[in-house]
């Protein structure tokens, strides 16, 4: 008997499924693998139940509990059964997928949600849209361009390739209209709700007194689903990004309109070399138009400078300009966030990412974060506009979306689209 890695079975699959041989190519699997073949086989196809991101599939003793599964879950949803084996706490696990990436042992996985998606891509009587996250600037080499990543993804079956960074300039404006709404004087604060769903979470179910302070905007994953599918109502979106816990943001109540399919880079580079596509052979296929902060969205910091360029250029005479601070990694996020629940309000934007680094640190990511920060802050340099006031793309883009001025981002009904209601208690 083999002993096959998840990831193995997972490009396995994805190749007996391109070649249209997904049954016999399931029994194969199984032939080959020990017991706990079967369970890594549902779950690599999607299946589990439809509500989850996160399984249990075989026993742990590890014992790793200083840097293991148990430390690294947000929720203190992972306990210990009298025997130390892994039990996950379904009444508290957000499906976060921290604990993913810490497990060693392949005992907990997540749910992969690409191959029911093959057959939709291969005989494409449906459009298919890849909208792909700020992060993934060089995570496919240092060379390739988001063209070639689009030629890639358009070679897989998928009629486009939309960059998040162009919708996380919408709510950029967004942002900036909200601070510029609720600060107006020195102890006034907001908390952006942006981006990251381990910071949204911690928000929303541990530091719920600073519910107030929360501002009502929905990710930039979710703003580019919507838009894209307000533009091509029968169309299906898939993300792509370096974070597992956006499978589970895609499944909220409120927001799964957006997002029908989650996969990260991690997976989209097994997906790649099973069906044997190489971006960088790719003839690139260029077309984005992002701010730069836009762009910058994939670091700690990023969202903090993008509102606050942006602030500065629609708003230049207001006499409150940002003062940010940032937390990264769960830890950092749990101390600024406690500060500011004990009074010591040291800034007025709080900007939290639950990975270090921001996204560029994400459990999937395929560099070293480091490199990715550089690599994404050449790519916002390169962008042809600092802030999406200036970027005419951006507000063409607005337009068709139905904003015929900036400041309708902020209007209760027309701004659904890229609003959500975490809480019920407004900014005060």
């Amino acid at each position: 008997m083999t002993n096959l890695t998840y990831d193995e079975i997972f490009k396995d699959l994805v190749k007996s499924a391109y070649d249209g041989k997904l049954k016999e190519g399931i029994e194969e699997l199984k032939k080959q693998g020990d017991g706990d073949v079967e369970q890594y086989i549902q779950y690599a196809t999607g299946g589990g139940d439809l509500g989850k991101v996160v399984f249990k599939v075989k026993e742990c003793s590890c014992g790793c509990e200083e840097e293991g599964c148990q430390v690294s879950c947000l929720m203190e949803a992972i306990e210990r059964d009298e025997k130390g084996n892994v039990v996950i706490n379904g009444n508290t696990c957000d499906d976060c997928g921290q604990c993913v990436g810490t497990c060693k042992h392949e005992s907990l996985v997540d749910k992969k949600e690409f191959i029911p998606l093959v057959e939709v891509l291969k005989n494409r009587k449906v459009p298919v849209y890849a909208i792909i996250a700020p992060a993934f600037i060089g995570q496919f080499g240092p060379r390739v361009t988001p063209g070639q990543v689009r030629a890639a993804l358009k070679q897989l079956g998928f009629y486009g390739m939309v960059e998040v960074a162009l919708f996380a300039d919408i709510l950029t404006f967004r942002e900036a209209l909200e601070f510029d709404a609720h600060v107006h004087k020195e102890g006034d604060f907001v908390l952006t709700s942006m981006c990251c769903p381990v910071w949204v979470s911690m928000v929303k179910k541990v530091y719920t007194r600073l519910a107030s302070h929360i501002t009502p905007s929905v990710s930039p994953m979710v703003a580019c689903g919507r838009g894209v599918k307000k533009l091509q109502p029968d169309a299906k979106v898939v993300f792509i990004g370096p974070c597992i816990a956006k499978k589970a943001e895609a499944k909220e109540p409120d927001v799964r309109d957006a997002v029908d399919v989650v996969i990260t880079f991690k997976e989209l580079k097994q997906i790649f070399e099973a069906v044997g596509i190489n971006p960088s052979e790719m003839q690139a296929d260029e077309k984005e138009h992002s701010s730069t902060g836009g762009r910058i969205y994939a670091r700690t910091g990023g969202v903090s400078q993008a509102v606050a360029d942006t602030l500065k250029r629609i708003r230049p005479d207001k006499q409150i300009q940002i003062k940010s601070i940032q937390a990264h990694g769960v830890k950092e996020c749990r101390r600024m966030l406690q500060d500011a629940l004990d009074g010591k309000i040291t800034a007025n934007f709080y900007e939290g990412m639950g990975c270090v680094g921001g996204c560029v640190g994400g459990p999937h990511v395929l560099i070293d974060p480091g490199q990715g920060t550089e690599l994404v802050n050449r790519y916002g340099e390169a962008a042809a506009n600092l802030t999406p006031a200036d970027n005419r793309y951006v507000l063409a883009l607005l337009k068709r979306l139905g904003f015929d001025e900036i400041d309708h981002l902020f209007d209760e009904e027309k701004a659904k689209i890229f609003s959500r209601s975490l809480y019920d208690k407004p900014i005060e």
